[in-house]
């Protein structure tokens, strides 16, 4: 499996959830993909500090990328804000 390969379809995936957290004046980003498959991604404006945004980050970005990308481990996000 190419890595190129996997982060095309990661992103695909992260497209398709986009435009809901949009719509509530949020957005996602992928921050990266380690070698044993773990999913960083970073939320952004209104996701932060959402009181439902780790649901929506099982529910909906978790499963999304798990569907086009099933060898994926896990899905976290990181706060690259708290550690500037």
């Amino acid at each position: 499996m190419k890595m190129n390969e996997l982060t095309s379809r990661v992103e695909k995936a992260l497209d398709e959830i986009r435009p809901f957290l949009q719509s509530d004046g949020g957005d996602i980003s992928l921050v990266n993909i380690d070698e044993e498959l773990n999913v960083l991604v970073q939320l952004h404006g209104a996701c932060i500090g959402c009181k439902v945004n780790q649901m929506t980050l099982t529910n909906g970005v978790e499963m999304t990328i798990r569907r086009l990308a099933p060898e994926v481990k896990s899905v976290s996000e990181v706060n690259l804000a708290a550690k500037a």
